[in-house]
């Protein structure tokens, strides 16, 4: 399975990844991109089952990225990892079909349970 992490901070996809390993879910090829828009390119080029992104990012959001792949009728797995989780931002995310978003700072346990059911 490939994953995508998406955040501006290259810090902070080191910790997503290193947050999967210690979650169970370190054997999956994983590819990085910086922002939303860097994201969206490489949904397309690199093909990942699931994409975990933050909301707040440079030039495109995680959120702008999400309705941009709907509309371009890509059905990848979709949620967040980012440092905002007001009920009106998890609606939002719902809404435009994300499967989960979790809240920063996060456990391993956070990750295995969003992730429970989407990776093998």
């Amino acid at each position: 399975m490939k994953i995508l992490v998406a955040d501006d901070s290259k810090v902070m996809r080191q910790i997503v990844i290193r947050t999967l390993r210690q979650a169970g879910h370190g054997g999956h090829d994983i590819v990085e991109a910086e922002n939303g828009r860097d994201a969206l390119e490489k949904v397309q080029t690199e093909q990942p089952d699931l994409v975990l992104s933050d909301w707040n990012m440079p030039e495109m959001n995680g959120i702008d990225c999400l309705a941009a792949l709907r509309a371009s009728g890509s059905q990848v797995k979709f949620g967040f990892v980012t440092s905002e989780g007001s009920d009106e931002m998890r609606q939002r995310a719902a809404a435009a079909g994300a499967l989960f978003l979790i809240t920063k700072p996060f456990t391993p346990e956070a990750f295995d349970e969003a992730l429970q059911g989407i990776l093998g």
